[in-house]
């Protein structure tokens, strides 16, 4: 959609997200009705939901699933940090002569030479679908010494792992949109914190 121009190369041009007025500033609004347009956005949100609908299925909540959520929250900054460094920033490597470079880290590498163009801020369709379903793996394997700590249902703790997790990327992934979107903050608490 056109790269980003001006003084700040971090933010997306007003006319990479589409609008319904033909004037004015670019609404919340029109940044989600952007986000869900990108390709990955609605293969994350399904999977909100469908872990939602299960853990719903499965009953049995109780004040341990708080402790796993908390838990979870509390490991992001973290478990971000790790990613961050040692998946995105991982520096390429020589393979036999030959120069090999992770995937992701190629393509975050490209985000951040150009921050302000909207289609490379999110993660890819392949990156979504492998997160989803390492989170899922290793919710899964986390369950086991949870449940011998917390006692209960262990499929349920999973469950309850892999929504918190979910949920946790699908805020990042909005996030970092509206990060870069050409959205400018209306309340004032917002505005304070914006840049």
């Amino acid at each position: 959609m056109g790269e980003a121009t001006g003084m700040d190369r971090y933010t997306a041009p007003a006319e990479s997200v589409r609008t319904r007025r033909r004037e004015g500033p670019v609404g919340l609004s029109d940044c989600v009705r952007e986000f869900l347009r990108q390709p990955s956005p609605p293969y994350l949100l399904g999977a909100v939901l469908l872990v939602l609908a299960l853990r719903i299925a499965q009953g049995n909540w109780s004040w341990r699933d708080a402790v796993i959520a908390l838990g979870l929250v509390a490991a992001t900054p973290f478990v971000e940090w790790a990613i961050h460094v040692y998946l995105l920033h991982s520096p390429p490597m020589q393979l036999r002569g030959r120069r090999v470079e992770m995937l992701t880290a190629r393509e975050h590498r490209a985000h951040h030479e150009a921050p302000g163009v909207l289609s490379g801020v999110l993660l890819p369709v392949y990156g979504v679908v492998v997160f989803l379903a390492m989170i899922a793996l290793v919710n899964w394997l986390l369950s086991f010494p949870i449940a011998l700590l917390l006692g209960g249902p262990r499929l349920a703790y999973a469950t309850t792992g892999v929504l918190v997790s979910y949920a946790i990327l699908a805020a990042y992934e909005w996030t970092h949109f509206l990060i870069h979107a050409p959205y400018k903050p209306r309340r004032r608490y917002f505005k304070a914190i914006w840049r």
